[in-house]
């Protein structure tokens, strides 16, 4: 006698949650039979929702998946009892699918579980086709939803032609999230589909354009947004207050000022209920003025819109009036904007700041700039390298070296931090005063800090060895700075060609040159200087008379150093022609004779008989030369 116990768990359909999954377990017992059998279970069903079941009897587990709507085949996993006797049963397992009624809220349920999302969302395209159902705005809002999570961004395509033949409006918000989610994740093409697909839809179309004009201007593709603007105006969508925000935003990035004026004076025109962008909107024309040198106007702008309550604690509406004000030097009113933002206590933008003391440093008025630094710790704000910079370089153009070294040390007994380019700065100032002890140690100091990789302060540096003599030294920091990864600049190469032409060593002169070259560090003129002067010590003309034949070839104006050189190994060498030549340039191009030169040409062309040119020489260059 065989017991044959059949258990089915089956899920109540329709459910808010993911189904589980459908299973049949089967136990057998014997009482009698001391064998174990074999069992084969032919379901019949009807069910349409992809059942999944679990088969035990005895020892053995049966396992069977259906996904294609059709009666599936029983199979056993164990293999070793295939010589045991087959019972067969016949079990028929009723519709499990929820009604049509049902399926929405079945498929929403579904969806709000991320593990079941992709089960709903397969589900959905299989019963899409179902006469008898039709998907609610909710249900598709969620496939949405679902895709923007999965980024699948080419199903959304077919996902609106649902909303459009299902004659389901979809949603603003939705639509919006989509458009900015593609263009995020840089899926252009498929944002320029969808945009062709809502660009038809009245309800959405200007919604999908102004959150694509913002998502490009966010990736600072303005090109992009200019492209979608003009779009929406060819698609016959009238622009709203979002729209000229962010068309304008993107001109003023491309800095076509003209083009912002021009599109605030068609806003302006057709009175545009706007008071989620106004202020954007006049911040916007007031940086525009400002960068246009119509700073006046930008000021008024903004008086008006103060006396309507608005912008009266804007911030950027504030930066933005004073730097307009400080960069044509509109001392009075930039310090009372400045005045007026201090008191409010909204200034936090570190550039103000820099702005003004640029200004005061244009206009002499260095002690105002120190009034700054002052200002910025009283707000907490920390005084930038910039700043810093500004006023020590500020001091040095206007009062001297010694002045700008000392306010240099004052403002660090107050607390401030120069960074990189303050280190710069003050090092080339010692190096100028000779204070090279003092150079030196900023120099260390500045490392210590980890400013390592700064050309400016290494060329100070090799140019203040050169001075002293300290060749060793200079050699061994242009290889300390190769070690770091900074690559020596056409001043550093002057020094050392310097510096080794003044011991005649012209190997590494040579050896310097071709470096410089190979690097593709163009030489200047104070480079072919440096190396002519370096061959004429030697008295190697040729080569001299090459590197001033290169010069020339590659438009170098001679100044009164090449022509100082040149005049000297004319003369040496008996080049008389090469001498006339020479001094004829000069005469063309306006360069003058100093008195020792004068008299070294002069003597030369006597030397040499030319009594005619000598006579040319003191009518074209003795006015001059009295009067240098």
């Amino acid at each position: 006698m065989y017991i044959c116990q059949l258990k089915h768990r089956l899920p109540l359909l329709p459910t808010l949650s993911p189904p589980p999954p459908m299973a049949i377990s089967t136990s057998i017992s014997t009482s009698s039979c001391r064998q174990p059998h074999k069992v084969k279970l032919t379901f019949s069903y009807k069910c349409n929702l992809l059942p999944i079941f679990s088969l035990h009897c005895s020892s053995s587990r049966f396992l069977f998946t259906n996904n294609s709507y059709s009666s599936p085949i029983v199979a056993e996993e164990s293999t070793h009892d295939h010589h045991l006797p087959v019972i067969e049963l016949d079990l028929e397992i009723p519709d499990l699918t929820p009604k049509s009624e049902n399926l929405n809220d079945f498929l929403c349920g579904l969806f709000r579980d991320p593990r079941s999302e992709e089960l709903a969302f397969d589900y959905y395209q299989k019963v899409k086709g179902r006469p008898e159902f039709r998907p609610d705005k909710k249900t598709l809002e969620h496939i949405i939803r679902y895709l923007i999570r999965s980024k699948k961004w080419g199903s959304s395509f077919s996902v609106f032609e649902d909303f459009k033949s299902f004659d389901v409006p979809p949603d603003g918000d939705i639509c919006c999230r989509l458009i900015s989610s593609c263009i995020r994740a840089r899926k252009f093409k498929i944002t320029e589909g969808l945009l062709e697909v809502f660009g038809q839809n009245d309800d959405v179309s200007l919604l999908v354009f102004n959150s694509a004009m913002g998502g490009y201007n966010k990736l600072h593709m303005f090109s992009s947004t200019i492209a979608v603007y003009d779009r929406m105006k060819s698609a016959v969508a009238v622009p709203n207050s979002e729209s000229y925000c962010r068309i304008m935003e993107a001109y003023i990035k491309i800095k076509d000022y003209e083009k912002v004026v021009t599109l605030f004076q068609e806003f302006e025109s057709r009175k545009i209920d706007s008071s989620p962008f106004l202020a954007r909107i006049y911040r916007i024309l007031c940086e525009s003025l400002g960068k246009m040198g119509r700073a006046f106007e930008a000021l008024e702008f903004f008086r008006d819109m103060t006396k309507k309550g608005m912008m009266e604690e804007d911030a950027s509406a504030y930066a933005c009036l004073i730097c307009s004000f400080a960069s044509i030097r509109e001392v009075k009113v930039a310090e009372e904007l400045f005045r007026e933002a201090e008191g409010k206590k909204i200034l936090r933008d570190p550039e103000v700041f820099l702005k003004l003391v640029l200004m005061y440093v244009e206009e002499g008025l260095m002690e105002r700039s120190l009034e700054i630094v002052k200002a910025m710790e009283n707000a907490k704000i920390r005084v930038s390298d910039c700043v810093f910079c500004a006023i020590v370089n500020g001091f040095s153009k206007k009062r001297g070296l010694r002045a700008a070294a000392k306010v240099y040390e004052e403002l660090m007994s107050r607390g401030c931090e120069p960074g990189q380019v303050t280190y710069a700065s003050i090092i080339n100032i010692y190096c100028r005063m000779e204070f090279y002890s003092k150079a030196e140690m900023v120099f260390s100091e500045m490392e210590r800090k980890g400013f390592n990789k700064c050309v400016v302060a290494y060329s100070s540096m090799v140019v203040m060895y050169g001075k002293t003599g300290r060749l060793r030294e200079a050699m061994r920091l242009v290889a300390k700075m190769k070690e770091r990864g900074c690559d020596p600049n056409v001043w550093i190469y002057n020094s050392l060609m310097d510096m080794h032409g003044r011991v005649k060593n012209l190997r590494q002169v040579e050896k310097i040159w071709k470096e410089m070259k190979r690097k593709k560090v163009a030489p200047d003129r104070v480079s072919y200087t440096s190396v002519i002067n370096a061959y004429s010590r030697a008295g190697e003309y040729e080569t001299c008379l090459r590197f001033y034949e290169e010069f020339r070839m590659n438009g170098g104006v001679i100044d009164r150093a090449v022509a100082g050189i040149m005049v000297g190994i004319f003369s040496r060498s008996g080049r008389v022609d090469e001498l006339v030549k020479l001094l004829q340039d000069m005469k063309t191009e306006g360069t003058g004779l100093d008195e020792r030169l004068y008299r070294s040409a002069m003597n030369a062309l006597r030397d040499a008989g030319l009594q005619v040119q000598v006579r040319w020489l003191q009518e074209s260059f003795y006015t001059t030369m009295r009067k240098a």
